[in-house]
């Protein structure tokens, strides 16, 4: 069966919330010549990742360079390729990363994707396409910031705030397959699951704001690194840090921007981009701060793809909607209730089996 000329997919055409910045297209060219080192990829499910809400957001079309096919993840199939290792009909997980986002504008609300073979790894049979949908932007973003950004090792502790988003859920699995402490942050509803990816010590951050109560009950030991996994605006837990983390510890954030653009959340951003910048020597917090940024590595992809493959990390799914209800995926998402991945379902024969 011939590849259709064009698809289905979501656009981000402006910005603003994805209500605003999405357009639903059902002839989006599908792209037909395949670079060297690439694949096309039939895609079977998507998730969604706070980032791509955010930039929606703040980044205006100029800079994001838009239109553009909306989100970073997914699984799928191999349709054509072009000088890779993988065969027509493999099944496939992998990303988009966020510079060839807007350089090659492809995304993954879509039916097709095409990818350079470094971003896309085979899919492990102990997992399905649903799960796997969600594995590798949030994956690769916690395997980078314990071991490229923290470089942590063996018998050391980190502290993960945020320890049920997904890429909480995913550094403590990591953390805890390479014999690291856990010590993870979520509130009290999300105790049981935290616990069962692999923490060894849990705080309910609904009850004391964390760096208050990191500050009364400070770690016998203190923290390598901290993980601020959720994107604090707030930069309280950078600035008390020292009491609780080790001298040459680091402090990293997935994402420390406005979770909206209220004037406490733009504040807040601003009070932590100040407390970032600002040298010890004029007064300045003596820890190192930095922010994640994946980047697309093969390497890595393929020591995560061992991890899942081996049990030692599994995607945790916390809800599925199809292609045409991606806004209220997006509701799901925003909702900051989500416990897991979003996903979307785009091969509507796939079966959503338990989320864990």
């Amino acid at each position: 069966m011939s590849t259709p000329t064009t698809q289905k997919a979501w656009i981000v055409e402006r910005m603003g919330h994805p209500s605003k910045a999405l357009t639903f297209h059902s002839d989006w060219p599908v792209p037909s010549e395949i670079p060297y080192n690439h694949v096309l990829v039939k895609i079977q499910a998507a998730a969604l990742n706070p980032v791509g809400y955010k930039v929606m957001q703040i980044a205006p079309n100029l800079i994001a360079k838009r239109p553009l096919i909306a989100e970073y993840d997914f699984s799928g199939v191999v349709e054509k390729k072009n000088g890779t290792e993988f065969e027509i009909g493999d099944s496939v997980f992998g990303f988009v990363p966020l510079p060839l986002h807007s350089k090659t504008k492809q995304g993954t609300l879509a039916e097709y994707v095409l990818i350079s073979g470094t971003c896309v790894t085979k899919r492990p049979s102990n997992v399905d396409a649903i799960h796997a949908a969600g594995l590798t932007l949030t994956g690769l973003t916690a395997y980078q910031c314990l071991f490229t950004d923290a470089q942590l090792e063996t018998g050391q502790t980190v502290f993960i705030y945020g320890g049920s988003t997904s890429v909480g859920l995913f550094a403590i699995q990591i953390a805890k397959a390479r014999g690291i402490k856990v010590v993870a942050s979520a509130s009290g509803r999300n105790e049981e699951l935290v616990k069962k990816m692999g923490a060894d010590e849990f705080i309910d951050y609904t009850k004391e704001p964390i760096h208050k109560y990191l500050t009364s009950h400070p770690p016998e030991t203190k923290f390598d690194a901290i993980i601020d996994a959720y994107g604090l605006s707030d930069p309280s837990l950078y600035t008390n840090s020292p009491v609780y983390l080790a001298p040459g510890g680091v402090f990293i954030s997935t994402a420390p921007v406005p979770h909206s653009l209220s004037m406490k959340e733009v504040g807040n951003f601003t009070k932590t981009a100040a407390a970032m910048k600002w040298p010890c020597w004029l007064g300045g917090i003596p820890r190192k701060f930095k922010v994640a940024d994946v980047h697309e590595s093969k390497a890595d992809l393929e020591v995560f793809r061992a991890l899942v493959a081996e049990g030692k990390v599994v995607g945790v799914v916390d809800s599925v909607y199809e292609l045409e209800d991606s806004l209220k995926a997006y509701e799901r998402l925003m909702s900051s209730k989500a416990t897991g991945k979003v996903v979307v379902r785009i091969d509507k024969s796939l079966e959503v089996s338990s989320t864990v």
